[in-house]
């Protein structure tokens, strides 16, 4: 046994054990979220069932069964319900109600054995609303302008044609309105800028003021063209409606122009189910987000979270490369460099709320203001780049990771061996040649490894980016077809943030629960992709770098 301890054989097993169990929670935590998260998009069984109130009487429950749990009988009584059972403990289930513009509450958690028997009666609707989230209800009839057009079986047939035609409507005006009014509304702005550059400058002569007056009333005449045809389409997308009968018995009329989906999940068999998992997985990836980002899509903060890190990436590299490269090759090792690489290695461990508070004040207050007062005076009052922007953002998160990539470029380039760089300057290379023909090529992988490491801590901070850019619905992405193309200067959503916006500042927790955990599956997926990419990238950098040195 001693000599066992001797050969290292226990620190071998430790350590190999240490790696296992890291790697067993790793793949837990990962394997939790995506059952969680990927779940959500699967079409929910809606039953009906009849529940006994405190009081004694009984209501009908039409509505999703999400979780349940055991709760104790004496809990339960202490609440009011009468719970005739011997067991101390019984089964509870949340139910999600919908139709919250009508009960008040999407959840209530409801004690089983005051639950009469549960059916899943096969016409129940699942209708999700762009406001008030989801409704369930017994189709009764479909009308047109306030006629009843089609009830019975018919009436599901009618619904699913209606549907199609408001959502190509809804597209339209869609497209209107972020499109063509969107231009329009840009080019007036635009003008109005003209006029108030010409107004600073004093150069606003009278046929400059007819020339941009003229020019603003065609755009005027071209707005109001669009908004009649905006009015045209809101009025055919409110034509058609439905009826259905909801848990209490009432009947409620949905206006397709509100629908985003409707769909009959107890009549759906197992290939309708896949199709409509796919599509709602596919939306959830590129659409817009809604109800306070508790429904729709996340593709903003998934544009906006990788837009950030590329441009983060692009300003950190440089940076830390010159700065390692002068500190190991060029500056003279003494107490001052000493203390620059101390402070180096202590700014990896401020907080980076710290770095926040930095950014705002010097990068948006500081420097931002003094842009706006240089190049931007036509847009003052209002901020353009004196304001919290994807380009502060950046900065500030390249500061922050700053010294990972120092550190890690200044230990590559101590690894290159002292006899290449001799052999280098023997065969008459110079100093600056030596260092970008063979020094740095060899030391590329240790700044991929900076970069891989910088990527990773950039894409998951949040607490910075809440005071130097990011929003919980941004109205504009940061890329658009309007010159200069790339706007650094707007705000922009993030995944992290949006994780920490659904889950800890949302009206509907319940609601929201499984789309936390959906967007964290996610936001670990683009790391994981964006550091596979720079890994691959660094070992074909290694790769040929060891096909030189054979050569």
């Amino acid at each position: 046994m001693k000599d066992w301890f001797k050969s290292g054989s226990p620190g071998i097993w430790l350590t190999a054990g240490a790696v296992a169990l890291a790697v067993v929670m790793v793949v837990s935590v990962l394997l939790l979220t995506a059952g969680r998260g990927l779940g959500h998009f699967w079409p929910k069984a809606v039953a009906e069932t009849s529940f006994t109130e405190r009081d004694g009487s009984k209501i009908r429950l039409i509505g999703e069964i999400r979780e349940r749990e055991e709760v104790a009988v004496r809990r339960l009584r202490d609440s009011g319900f009468n719970i005739d059972s011997q067991e101390k403990f019984v089964t509870r289930a949340l139910f999600k109600m919908g139709n919250r513009d009508v009960t008040g509450a999407d959840f209530r958690w409801f004690p089983e054995p005051l639950l009469g028997p549960i059916a899943f009666p096969q016409d129940l609707i699942t209708i999700e609303r762009r406001e008030w989230g989801n409704f369930y209800g017994h189709l009764k009839a479909v009308k047109e302008n306030d006629q009843v057009v089609a009830e019975g079986p018919q009436a599901w047939v009618q619904a699913q044609a209606r549907f199609d035609r408001a959502k190509k409507l809804f597209a339209q005006i869609y497209k209107l309105e972020k499109k063509d009014i969107g231009d329009v509304n840009y080019r007036i702005e635009q003008l109005r800028l003209e006029q108030r550059r010409a107004e600073i400058r004093n150069a606003l002569t009278p046929e400059l003021k007819a020339s941009l007056e003229q020019r603003r009333a065609k755009l005027d005449e071209e707005f109001s063209v669009l908004q009649a045809q905006l009015q045209k389409l809101r009025d055919e997308i409110a034509r058609d409606s439905l009826v259905a009968e909801i848990m209490d018995g009432q009947e409620k009329e949905v206006k397709f122009a509100v629908i985003a989906d409707i769909y009959r999940p107890n009549a759906m068999n197992l290939g309708e189910k896949f199709v409509h998992y796919g599509r709602k997985f596919w939306e959830f990836l590129t659409d817009d987000p809604r109800e306070a980002n508790t429904e729709g899509g996340i593709f903003p903060a998934i544009f906006g979270t990788v837009m950030m890190v590329l441009l983060m990436s692009v300003i950190v590299t440089p940076f830390g490369v010159m700065a390692a490269i002068y500190m190991r090759e060029y500056a003279k090792q003494g107490p001052l460099i000493r203390i620059i690489r101390i402070s180096v290695n202590n700014l990896a461990g401020v907080p980076s709320i710290v770095y926040g508070v930095f950014g705002l004040g010097f990068f948006v207050y500081l420097l931002g203001g003094n842009i706006d007062r240089l190049f931007f005076p036509e847009a003052l009052p209002a901020p353009t780049f004196g304001t919290p922007g994807i380009l502060w953002a950046s900065l500030t998160l390249a500061l922050l990771t700053l010294p990972v990539v120092i550190v890690s470029t200044e230990e590559g380039l101590a690894r290159v061996p002292r006899s290449v760089r001799e052999g280098s300057l023997a065969l008459g290379a110079t100093k600056a040649e030596t260092l970008w023909r063979t020094v740095l090529p060899m030391a590329s992988p240790a700044m991929m490894t900076g970069l891989i490491l910088a990527v990773a801590r950039a894409a998951g901070e949040v607490a910075p980016l809440m005071l130097v850019g990011v929003v919980k619905l941004a109205p504009a992405l940061p890329l658009d077809g309007y010159f200069p193309f790339i706007h650094l200067d707007r705000k922009f959503m993030h995944l992290g943030f949006h994780i920490y916006d659904v889950g800890f500042q949302s009206p509907n927790v319940e609601a929201a629960r499984p789309l936390v955990y959906a967007t964290a599956l996610l936001l670990v997926l683009i790391i994981l992709g964006l550091n596979l990419f720079a890994i691959r990238l660094r070992n074909r950098l290694r790769e040929q770098f060891r096909g030189l040195e054979t050569v």
